[in-house]
């Protein structure tokens, strides 16, 4: 049998897996892409897109339902679940025809099957039929495979009535009671959007506190908001298990030592991800894995074995679509040729829930943490003329500066449109600016941005629109 070869094998095609593929072909590179389930990975078809849809959907319902302070009354308000999926599902179709396409167009071959390494240049792939074909990799194999949901003892996943983020974004109707286990990202994002169709959600987390590495102060503003409006957080408790009979699961948790029975339409598993490296068949040839499975990379997204790179999830945390992305496009380039690596200051990361959490750089105890003296900065969007317009003034924008020299460490936003505010304070951690720097910089009013930049003036004792500190 004759393999067809190629100059990169790109193993996955999410988001890390067809930035690359589009990259190598831009430049000059015949690319294969081998992806077993569908072009755009978790994010664009269950999670990242699919799941801000739905969001934002709940966000704009849950406002117009709310206006009253504005002069807005409005009865009769429904909505319908249905047509609301179908909604999303145009959004992810779009999407994920648009990303097959460019990498057809850019002149990417793709395969859909499942893909086993069988050496450092060969891939076998079985595709749906169960006939095999193997193909080879000239210069490269990019393995992007990213990660999967973790599945908990005592929780056995029916699709139904215990789920995961997968079928949460599906539900046909907001669940009456909906109880979530991890208040991580994901599981405060989804309860806040059933939140707001009118679902009884309550958090059961492990930990301390949600969203756990997150600045305590933002958590709280997010904690606070999702407790007033009748959700339950159960923090330092342990789901011990759960049992479904016909509809209804009856979860069993542990709160300081003491028993305690939850009814739920529906109960969400969101404990986390795994790596997606257990089945490529790396242990053969000696592909080097950490203990929970993550492949190690080192600066050129390389592996310990020439011509195996890996990137993505699958890489380790944190797991984001646009870490993957970028790493796309820098181990195109290493594998073409040209002078790049991994290198970066500045990882920002936007969590959607009510409101937004958005963080890049170091927080304050980060900086403290690694023996840093700090000075910070803080602008409550209380006083913030645009975020009073937008009836969304909870919330905080804080800077985290080095004391000596009041270079930027780092920023937390939490608060209306945090998730876009951010990109300007990852600019700043990147290029090594200075908190002058930002507020010195003319901001726009009346905005949400202005705030930041009091923000960065309040750390210098300057801000005029708050009091700074004596």
């Amino acid at each position: 049998m004759t393999e067809k070869s190629y100059d990169a094998i790109v193993v996955g095609g999410g988001p890390g897996g067809y930035c690359a593929a589009i990259r190598l072909s831009q430049l000059g590179q015949q690319v294969l892409v081998v992806e077993r389930e569908y072009m755009g990975g978790v994010c664009l078809n269950w999670g990242c897109i699919p799941s801000k849809a739905l969001i934002s959907a709940s966000s704009l319902a849950h406002h117009v339902q709310h206006a009253e302070n504005m002069g807005i009354t409005v009865s009769g308000l429904n909505v319908d679940v249905g047509k609301l999926q179908a909604w999303k599902g145009t959004i992810v179709k779009k999407l994920t025809t648009g990303v097959t396409s460019l990498v057809k167009s850019n002149g990417g071959t793709i395969v859909m099957g499942s893909a086993k390494l069988t050496g450092a240049h060969t891939v076998l792939v079985t595709k749906e039929d169960g006939k095999t074909e193997s193909f080879v990799a000239r210069k490269a194999i990019v393995i992007a495979t990213g990660a999967s949901v973790i599945k908990i003892p005592g929780f056995d996943i029916d699709g139904k009535v215990v789920v995961t983020a997968r079928e949460a974004v599906s539900l046909p109707k907001a669940p009456k009671t909906l109880v979530i286990i991890g208040g991580g990202i994901i599981g405060m994002e989804l309860g806040m959007m059933y939140q707001k169709l009118g679902s009884k959600v309550i958090v059961v987390e492990m930990l301390p506190q949600i969203l756990t590495g997150v600045d305590p102060e933002a958590t709280r503003v997010v904690q606070k908001r999702f407790t007033d409006r009748g959700g339950e957080v159960l923090v330092n408790t342990k789901a011990t298990g759960c049992k479904v009979k016909g509809s209804i699961a009856t979860v069993s948790v542990e709160v300081e030592g003491k028993a305690r029975d939850i009814e739920a339409d529906n109960v969400l598993v969101a404990v986390g991800f795994k790596p997606n490296s257990a089945d490529l068949g790396l242990a053969d040839f000696g592909v080097k894995t950490d203990q929970r499975g993550h492949v190690q990379i080192n600066e050129k997204l390389q592996t310990n074995v020439a011509g195996v790179y890996a990137i993505g999830d699958v890489t380790g945390v944190p797991y984001l679509a646009h870490r993957a992305m970028v790493q796309g496009e820098v181990v195109a380039e290493v594998i073409a040729g040209k002078k790049a690596v991994w290198d970066f200051r500045a990882m920002p990361s936007a969590i959607f829930t009510d409101p937004e959490i958005a963080t890049t750089g170091l927080s304050e105890k980060e900086a403290k943490d690694q023996g840093k003296t700090v000075k910070v900065g803080k602008f409550p969007w209380s006083v913030n003329g645009r975020a009073m317009a937008l009836d969304e003034a909870a919330g905080f924008a804080k800077v985290v500066l080095d004391a000596e020299q009041n270079q930027v460490l780092g920023v937390t936003i939490v608060g209306p449109e945090a998730s876009d505010l951010i990109s300007e304070a990852t600019l700043s951690v990147e290029m090594c600016a200075y908190a002058e720097d930002l507020a010195l910089t003319i901001h726009p009013h009346p905005t949400l941005s202005e705030g930041l930049g009091e923000a960065f003036k309040h750390a210098l004792g300057e801000a005029v629109h708050v009091m700074n500190k004596k």
